[in-house]
C-alpha cells in the first residue's frame, strides 16, 4: 500500500495503463477524494481506496488496476 501522506491536493490519478482517472481533490482517510471539476468525473465526486493505489510517480499517483478497472469500482458522492 502506498503511503498516504505521499498524496497531495492536484496530483494526476492514472491506471497501470497510464490512462487518465482524475485528479486528486483530498484525502478523506483510507479514500482518495477526486476532484468534481475534471472532465473524467462527470460533476460527481469519486472515491477510491488507498488500497488501490500501487505507487507514485513523481506528481502522478498510479493505480495498480487499469483506469476502467478503477472507474468500474469508485465510490460516487453526488453533490
Amino acid at each position: 500500500m502506498a503511503d498516504a501522506s505521499e498524496i497531495r491536493e492536484h496530483m494526476e490519478v492514472v491506471g497501470s495503463d497510464h490512462q487518465h482517472v482524475g485528479k486528486v481533490d483530498h484525502m478523506d482517510g483510507d479514500r482518495i477524494k477526486l476532484a468534481k471539476t475534471d472532465p473524467a468525473a462527470g460533476g460527481e465526486h469519486h472515491f477510491i481506496h488507498i488500497d488501490s493505489v500501487g505507487g507514485i510517480e513523481g506528481d502522478r499517483v498510479v493505480l495498480n488496476r487499469t483506469a476502467a478497472e478503477a472507474r468500474d469500482e469508485w465510490g460516487v458522492e453526488s453533490v
